[in-house]
């Protein structure tokens, strides 16, 4: 019998090191509070106040497993929790929902607080506008991937990568080291396209994808040609965007093979009019 897949399996073995370093920096010397309420066994409830997914389920077990505590989890990994799961003493329309339950000395269940929180709540946070800017594009009729960037704080960017999957969006590349983008930059050193894509397929090889970062549909055509993999139709919208799609794929689309990206003022207003996103582009985040 298969075993069901969960998103903590995507997470490599050696991440667990940063657990110690976000606890040094949240008490790096003496623990006040600590002292005074010293070891004495406690259950403490872990609280939703806002509706969304939930998400950072692993980061938070490893915070307390550090400081040997226990986690019970009411909710599954995932979950988009609603008004609907509320305990039942709330009133006034409030969202007050227990997702979890966390057992142990007292002294250490209020060193791990504060960090599992902060850590929960933007994973969450992270997952819960995923899912909402996917809902939007769906709803809106695009039927391509939505994908997240690298724009990510240093540091903290396992954390947010998996909210976004957590989320279901896609998370694009991790890292430099993942695909090759070429953006302005990289073509202007180069002196052009061409010149850009041919360098780094010559050292990526030919299982390494290169994405190239385009403003007009001249440089897409020219990125496609020169052997792109993807390309990004960057900060086009309207019907620059769905006109420069529509004729790449119609000119290009049987004799190369790519993707169209659509990057840059991409919101939930602008999801929601049908105004940015055109099913001929592929991806868009």
């Amino acid at each position: 019998m298969a075993t069901q897949a969960k998103y903590a399996h995507l997470l490599p073995p050696s991440w667990k090191h940063v657990v110690q370093d976000w606890l040094r920096e949240d008490c790096p010397a003496f623990d006040w509070g600590g002292y005074v309420v010293g070891d004495a066994f406690r259950t403490a409830t872990l609280w939703c106040k806002q509706e969304g997914v939930l998400a950072g389920v692993p980061f938070v077990d490893a915070i307390f497993e550090q400081l040997q505590c226990d986690v019970r989890w009411l909710f599954e990994e995932g979950r988009y929790l609603t008004a609907s799961d509320n305990v039942d003493d709330v009133a006034y329309g409030t969202v007050k929902i227990a997702v979890a339950q966390v057992s142990g000395p007292v002294r250490n269940l209020l060193l791990g607080e504060r960090v599992a929180l902060n850590t929960l709540a933007r994973c969450s946070g992270i997952a819960t506008a995923s899912r909402d800017l996917l809902d939007a594009s769906r709803a809106a009729g695009f039927e391509g991937i939505v994908a997240g960037t690298r724009k990510t704080t240093p540091g903290f960017r396992l954390v947010e990568k998996y909210g976004m999957i957590v989320g279901g969006v896609d998370a694009h590349r991790y890292d430099l080291s993942s695909m090759v983008m070429l953006k302005d930059n990289h073509v202007w050193s180069t002196g052009s396209i061409t010149s850009a894509v041919t360098t780094a397929r010559r050292a990526a090889g030919f299982s390494i994808r290169i994405d190239v970062e385009v403003p007009s549909y001249r440089e897409a055509r020219e990125a496609i040609c020169a052997g792109a993999d993807v390309v990004m139709l960057d900060n086009m919208a309207g019907d620059e965007l769905v006109q420069t799609a529509q004729r790449l794929k119609e000119e290009l689309g049987k004799d190369y093979h790519f993707l169209l990206e659509s990057s840059g003022g991409i919101t939930l207003a602008n999801l929601s009019t049908g105004q940015r996103l055109h099913p001929s582009v592929d991806t868009a985040y």
